[in-house]
């Protein structure tokens, strides 16, 4: 018994470590080296537009606040009570021309026609008693008298000084019916109100502002245009001689209002006398007729004034220009165009203008090209790159 227990103890570990090391052999013949394979970079995927010839009309864009056309105070010849004020006299009333406005209180104007008529018949009686007397005289010198007769025997100074005093009566008469007319007010023209500063009981005096009105059938807007984009429209310049340089072009004004936007239709009618000396922008004047009537769509609000509009002027008509997203340029006048053979190539344009989301190119491009329009930190000349574009691929390039 006690030499089994002394066999297992001397071959048992000797079995074990035979067979570790036939486990380790057999792990190192059976070990392969492992493969190197080389790293393949693709190349950047890019995005491209294929470049297009396009006839367009160009917009030349501009913001301003409407304004009336006509603007005048409310200002009374005379001075009197008031006695009677219309409903249309508010702020934000409408009347129409001729409407009446604001009376004042006729008394006193009344009476003095009274007057006027009194000295006027005083005046004619004079002037009728002076000339009765005078041809008495004329037939007592011609039945008693001698020589060369004076002026004054025949009372020529007298009844030329009444002629006189019965012309200031009709003047005063005259006077005193303008003064009594002149107690209405009537509207000069078919506007609005914006802003009163009278009412019933209130005594007013002449040249006083009683209100503050302004026309309704045209509004304008006063759009201020850089020089630079002058060339892409045609406004009308005035010359000495009253005539214009051109028909003003048309004009689309837009505004929110109640979170909607709305359009109107107007006209460019006229530029300001001078340039802006501080901003150096030329000022063209837009007109709207008719701004507050409503139009087909009943939800679309008046043209009021004081409202904030965007104006879309109508330009020039531009032919065999390329439209690209302003992603497509690389500073001023540089774009990265991809070649047939899927290689990016650095190409120099003539742009025609700068807008807010694209650049019309008018030379330096051929229709067809493909322009890439992806952000690139570090282009090189010549590099090889894969494409994305909606439509056709070049020759040779990328997926799709």
């Amino acid at each position: 018994m006690n030499k089994i227990r002394l066999a297992l103890k001397v071959v048992l570990p000797l079995f074990v470590l035979a067979l570790g090391i036939w486990t380790a052999k057999a792990l190192i013949d059976s070990y392969e080296p492992p493969k190197i394979e080389p790293v393949v970079v693709e190349p950047p995927l890019v995005r491209v537009v294929r470049a297009e010839r396009t006839n367009l009309t160009l917009k030349v864009h501009a913001e301003g606040t409407v304004a009336p056309r006509t603007e005048s105070r409310l200002v009374p010849e005379i001075s009197g009570r008031v006695t009677e004020v219309s409903p249309s006299l508010a702020a934000g009333g409408f009347f129409d021309e001729g409407d009446v406005l604001l009376k004042l209180d006729t008394r006193v104007y009344e009476l003095a026609i009274t007057r006027a008529e009194e000295a006027l018949e005083r005046a004619r009686l004079r002037l009728t008693v002076e000339r009765q007397e005078a041809e008495i005289a004329r037939q007592e010198w011609e039945a008693l008298g001698t020589g060369e007769p004076s002026p004054l025997l025949f009372r020529e100074p007298q009844i030329a000084e009444v002629q006189s005093s019965l012309a200031a009566a009709e003047a005063a008469l005259e006077q005193a019916s303008y003064d009594l007319d002149r107690t209405v007010l009537r509207a000069p023209f078919a506007g609005r109100v914006r802003s009163k500063q009278v009412d019933v009981g209130q005594f007013v005096q002449r040249g006083e502002t009683l209100a503050t009105l302004y026309s309704v059938d045209v509004a304008e807007v006063r759009l201020p245009i850089p020089n630079s984009e002058l060339e892409f429209c045609d406004l009308p310049l005035a010359y000495r001689d009253g005539k214009t340089s051109a028909e003003g072009p048309g004009v689309v004004l837009k505004a929110l209002f109640a979170g909607e936007e709305h359009s109107w239709q107007g006209r460019i009618v006229r530029t300001e006398g001078e340039i802006d000396p501080r901003t150096r922008m030329v000022n063209a004047i837009a007109q709207v007729e008719d701004p507050y009537t409503r139009g087909r769509d009943s939800r679309r609000p008046p043209l009021a004034v004081g409202m904030f509009v965007h104006a879309e002027i109508e330009g020039n008509r531009v032919r065999d220009v390329i439209c690209l997203p302003r992603s497509a340029m690389r500073g001023e006048n540089v774009v990265y165009v991809v070649d047939s053979r899927g290689r990016l190539r650095f190409r120099t344009v003539v742009p025609l203008r700068h807008e807010r989301e694209v650049v019309l190119v008018r030379e330096g491009l051929e229709e067809g090209d493909f322009i890439c329009v992806s952000p690139m930190e570090a282009a090189v000349d010549g590099m090889t790159v894969r494409t994305a574009v909606e439509g056709d691929m070049p020759e040779g390039g990328g997926e799709s």
